[in-house]
């Protein structure tokens, strides 16, 4: 059964309908320039009032591992998704677990970090949320298995990937309003969709 995360939570009352329609994780968008954007005080205030077991996601840009800790400490954060390239010295000094994102250019990045868990998103020099897809042709014949799908997707585009058998969907805009603001009927036809 796939995951679901539903990224860019701005505001509590989305946050805990993606949860009661069955999210696995929620992604917070620590990136000044996004229109998701939020303060890591004021995720701290939504993730306090959260279930348990849910996987609490920060998303960087550009930010240096001293930022990443800091922050995901102090907006108690379980995950820091890495938007952008970093070298190993970068990761080493996290200290939190992490997720590697392969901005993708062509078929040949998929095999990067092949033996770990991470998340293809296409290429956009915004680094994400304008609903921009990966060719799906790049992953015929690629194990998918630890692969996180995101860009573009929506609940009428989930059957074409499904076939795919990645591990998991991370969405935003496919399941928006307006950006920041989530429209409710479309999280909980697609996380039922992409369960299915």
């Amino acid at each position: 059964m796939h995951k679901v995360k539903i990224c860019g939570i701005t505001n509590l009352e989305d946050a805990l309908w993606a949860i009661k329609c069955g999210a696995d994780a929620l992604g917070f968008v620590f990136y000044e320039k996004s229109p998701r954007f939020i303060q890591p005080h004021s995720a701290k205030e939504i993730v306090k009032k959260l279930p348990p077991f849910v996987e609490k996601v920060g998303l960087f840009v550009n930010a240096t591992s001293e930022e990443v800790n800091f922050t995901c400490k102090s907006a108690s954060m379980s995950l820091a998704q890495i938007h952008f390239e970093a070298d190993e010295e970068f990761f080493e000094a996290l200290e939190v677990p992490y997720l590697k994102v392969i901005r993708a250019t062509c078929k040949e990045d998929l095999s990067k970090f092949s033996d770990e868990y991470r998340l293809v998103d296409a290429f956009v020099q915004s680094y994400g949320g304008e609903g921009k897809r990966v060719d799906l042709d790049w992953f015929e014949g690629v194990d998918c298995s630890k692969i996180i799908l995101a860009g573009g997707l929506n609940i009428s585009n989930l059957d074409e990937v499904k076939k795919y058998n990645f591990y998991g969907f991370d969405v935003s805009s496919g399941v928006e309003k307006d950006k920041g603001v989530k429209d409710h009927l479309k999280i909980e036809a697609f996380i039922s969709k992409a369960k299915s």
